[in-house]
């Protein structure tokens, strides 16, 4: 008697106006709009808790979204852009903002126009979220969404692993990438997209850390360089395709941190670079021009006159890049400064206005800030994210095809577009 009754509980149909999948940054939000709507709307979680991945985004403090303009923001996305304006415009940064205020959350804006809660805590930002969605009238569903149900081309609910269903005349999808996979965005979502006879481009790594041929920076790991410049050079076609002023860092394996982050999100074409195709370029001095630089280096070397070299660029650099600076410019590190010659002194200008290093890979999808490539755009609709495919399916967040530098433009593609989903679900049976 006991296992029949398991057996017809774990059986259950589950009925709803609308199934949303993935309890992240971007099903949240549809889910909580579509319900204000007066939807019947059931949000499904793999997790026990919602909004895993949006903890630890920002190094946990959470970069909500970035205070720009829509010309500021294509510049800012180099796929999608285009697909994403309507969304955007509808949802701005301006609206998010006032959005997570109304909700309780102050905000600050900081440099690089990074918004971020006034707390530093992800934790407001995501019980912001789960409170939106509880007022709004959400039930939420803990358990792993297996299949869809499609029938004669349209979508009738979501089957779950544990064998329940949810009947539903809707569903959006927002099950995130393929990064962080241990928060639950294992690629579920392309699954499901796939079987609905939709296109997913190549999946890779973006906004993610790069492996360097180059070993020396293993020696730095840990060290963080700000107020640099990083320049990207595609060296088949000897063209510079990122250049920008920030922060970077040192790792075991090569470097990491804002600045290559957002340059990796440039580097689409393979994931391991055997080819050696792509080169790095710090400019450690980015204020000085090189003849302002060689003034500050003679100077530096007429005030140090009788010591080694070595020993004489503490006002320069940090510490710990100086052994390996010193190696790199072929000075002999224990030279007088007196002794060093022109030739020699604008060999050290030109590495410190140039440390160069060579892509080697990116680091595995999983180390990804965000999954680049996902379900294909032309086959969505603009301005609902309702699939051309089949009727009652929506997608939005991570999952599509459209990603963007670092600086709070990937969450802003997640509230814009699961908001663009939320007010559009099921607007025609209305």
């Amino acid at each position: 008697m006991k296992k029949q009754m398991t057996k017809t509980k774990v059986m259950m149909k589950i009925k709803s106006d609308v199934a949303v999948i993935g309890a992240g940054a971007a099903g949240m939000t549809a889910a909580g709009f579509a319900a204000k709507r007066g939807l019947d709307v059931i949000l499904i979680e793999r997790n026990p808790r919602p909004g895993r991945k949006l903890m630890i985004t920002g190094k946990g403090r959470c970069n909500v979204t970035n205070d720009c303009d829509i010309n500021d923001f294509m510049d800012n996305v180099p796929c999608g852009g285009k697909f994403l304006y309507s969304a955007f415009t509808r949802f701005p940064p301006r609206r998010v903002m006032s959005f997570f205020e109304e909700l309780g959350v102050p905000l600050k804006v900081e440099r690089g126009r990074r918004v971020f809660p006034q707390s530093d805590k992800a934790v407001d930002i995501v019980d912001a979220l789960q409170g939106f969605v509880r007022k709004s009238g959400c039930r939420i569903v803990t358990g792993r969404a297996s299949e869809l149900i499609i029938k004669d081309g349209k979508v009738g609910g979501v089957k779950l692993e544990d064998g329940r269903e949810v009947i539903s005349r809707a569903v959006v999808v927002c099950t995130g990438g393929k990064s962080y996979p241990l928060t639950g965005s294992t690629g579920d979502g392309y699954e499901f997209a796939r079987q609905a006879g939709h296109t997913v481009t190549p999946l890779r790594s973006s906004l993610v850390p790069i492996e360097t041929c180059e070993e020396w920076p293993r020696r730095l790991m840990g060290l963080s360089l700000r107020n640099v410049t990083l320049e990207l050079i595609d060296k088949r076609r000897n063209k510079t395709i990122f250049k920008e002023l920030g922060e970077m860092l040192f790792t075991h394996f090569g470097v990491s941190g804002p600045l290559v982050l957002s340059a990796s999100a440039l580097m689409r074409d393979t994931q391991t670079l055997e080819s050696r195709k792509y080169m790095l370029k710090i400019d450690l001095k980015p204020a000085l021009s090189n003849e302002q630089l060689d003034k500050r280096l003679q100077r530096d070397f007429v005030e140090n006159a009788n010591r080694d070299f070595i020993n004489s660029l503490g006002g320069l650099l940090p510490s710990k890049l100086i052994p390996v600076f010193t190696e790199l410019s072929g000075i002999p590190a224990h030279i007088k400064t007196n002794q060093i010659s022109r030739e020699q002194r604008l060999r050290a200008v030109s590495i410190l206005k140039g440390l160069e290093l060579t892509a080697k890979c990116l680091r595995p999808i999983e180390e990804a800030v965000v999954t680049a490539g996902g379900v294909k755009l032309k086959e969505i609709n603009p301005t609902t994210m309702e699939s051309k495919l089949v009727k009652g399916l929506y997608f939005a967040g991570e999952i599509l095809d459209a990603d963007a530098y670092t600086g709070g433009y990937n969450l802003q593609i997640a509230f814009c577009t699961g908001h663009a989903a939320g007010i559009s679900v099921l607007e025609e049976q209305m």
